[in-house]
């Protein structure tokens, strides 16, 4: 209860501290103090939240709080600046404040995604590349290019220019990853995801102004710095939030074919190249080509990689249904569809060949006894272990299948009548739990087919079980003596 009141207590300052923001004078020292403020303590609420609930990768959280607490200073550093210098330049102590955000961000959510999927999920990997990518081709005509091109700020200038799109970029990669990975979510988690969100989309809008050399004004300066404000305490209620002990733990995987949205969003990802492309030569300005054509090559080849990836599990799937179609799921024993196909390649080869060929069906004794004393999960195994049991005692091109229930069937190649049987007694001496089983076994004869084959070994197994079970019978023997 402590700790949910904790988390309520957070909120609602919050939500003061947000709402408080578009109250102050834009410009004002006290704007300035208030955002500081509000990283602040959105950093010390994760370091709370760690505290507290002790979530599974703690330094995820530890970086975090470091990367929100550096990135609040930054605004503080600027506006010291900017009241010491009468025109501040650029790039700044401020500027590395700023920046701490992205590597520490960056680091944390690789140790998150590591720690939620252990196994590399290729499927999810190459779909958060091709978002990667498609963004990225994005940040470089919009925000890289024109930055490395400015000659007014210098070397270093450029180099942090380029740092913000490139910190953005990674980040986005980083949330894109942890998004996509897995499949178990919570609260927590996607007030992360949110924060995420919330800065990404903050140097976006901040990028766009800039590009269109728009000052903007009181308003929408306060909006773009509350988007920021936001997501320092949406980090801080991630981390205090009781959830965030399940944020890292292992998650099942993303099913590998993509969803209907994920499906338009890739699409769409693949068209930026050539929509970017077109808007330059409707405008007879083609300036990025060599960007463009590798952007649209990277995310051609990532196209081509997805389908064979689908490809692959297509084929995969198909062979299990494949398999499954001819298999029985609870002893891994072919089943009866199985064995009757198997049944009339086996008959060619005794007729070309002039060899014996026998076929046995057995019959677990009480075995409904047997489900109704010690319970179903009870007669499966006994099931399992039977098959297993009597499959050791067979040679090598012996068929052994489950015929139905608890019936099964042998196919015995090369096997008279009497070979027949001195296999069958074997299988019947190794039945587990103290169990027996009665079987009919009949040699084939060249004038009968499948059918006829079949019908007298289950004639046999039949009387064997009227004889009195835990017993073999051959199948003339067996009719004559009914007779």
């Amino acid at each position: 209860m402590m700790k949910h009141r904790l988390l309520r207590v957070y909120v609602v300052v919050a939500v003061v501290c947000a709402a408080g923001l578009l109250a102050v004078p834009d410009g004002s020292l006290l704007q300035t103090v208030w955002q500081v403020a509000g990283g602040w303590f959105a950093a010390a609420a994760i370091v709370a939240g760690v505290r507290r609930h002790r979530p599974a990768v703690p330094a995820t959280w530890w970086l975090l709080a470091l990367g929100v607490a550096g990135n609040a200073s930054g605004i503080a550093i600027e506006a010291i600046i900017a009241h010491v210098q009468a025109e501040p330049t650029f790039p700044s102590l401020a500027d590395a404040a700023y920046l701490s955000l992205y590597p520490a961000a960056a680091a944390g959510l690789i140790l998150l995604v590591r720690r939620r999927t252990p196994q590399r999920n290729w499927p999810a990997i190459v779909d958060a590349t091709t978002l990667t990518t498609g963004m990225s081709l994005l940040a470089w005509i919009f925000m890289v290019h024109p930055a490395a091109s400015d000659p007014t700020i210098g070397l270093l200038g450029h180099v942090v220019s380029v740092a913000y799109p490139v910190g953005d970029i990674v980040l986005l990669a980083m949330t894109v990853r942890l998004l996509l990975n897995g499949t178990a979510r919570n609260r927590s988690f996607f007030a992360l995801g949110a924060a995420l969100v919330c800065f990404l989309g903050g140097d976006s809008a901040w990028a766009l102004i800039n590009r269109m050399e728009w000052e903007p004004g009181p308003l929408a300066h306060k909006v773009l710095a509350l988007v920021f404000l936001a997501g320092y305490l949406t980090f801080g209620a991630a981390a205090l939030h009781p959830d965030v002990r399940a944020v890292a733990r292992p998650t099942p995987p993303r099913p590998a074919r993509p969803s209907r949205p994920m499906l338009a969003v890739l699409t769409l990802t693949s068209l930026i190249g050539p929509a970017l492309l077109l808007a330059e030569a409707m405008a007879h300005e083609v300036t990025d080509a060599l960007a463009i054509a590798i952007g649209c090559a990277a995310l051609f080849l990532l196209v081509v990689t997805r389908m064979s990836q689908l490809l692959t599990q297509l084929d995969v799937q198909s062979q299990k249904v494949r398999e499954l179609a001819v298999t029985d799921e609870l002893t891994g024993l072919p089943n009866r569809r199985a064995w009757k196909a198997e049944l009339p390649h086996a008959l060619e080869r005794a007729e070309r060949n002039g060899t014996p060929l026998s076929v046995a069906l057995i019959d677990l004794d009480h075995f409904k006894r047997f489900n109704d004393s010690y319970g179903h999960p009870a007669g499966d195994r006994l099931l399992k272990e039977a098959a297993a049991a009597w499959q050791a005692h067979l040679r090598t091109v012996d068929h052994l299948a489950r015929y139905g229930g608890e019936e099964f069937i042998v196919l015995l190649p090369d096997a008279s009548t009497q070979q027949a049987r001195n296999i069958l007694d074997r299988m019947r001496e190794a039945t587990p739990l103290g169990q027996t089983f009665s079987a009919g076994v009949a040699t084939w004869r060249p004038t009968e087919d499948a059918d006829e084959l079949l019908a007298r070994s289950d004639a046999a197994l039949y009387a064997a079980k009227h004889a009195g079970r835990n017993r073999i019978a051959v199948a003339d023997v067996a009719l004559a003596a009914s007779t």
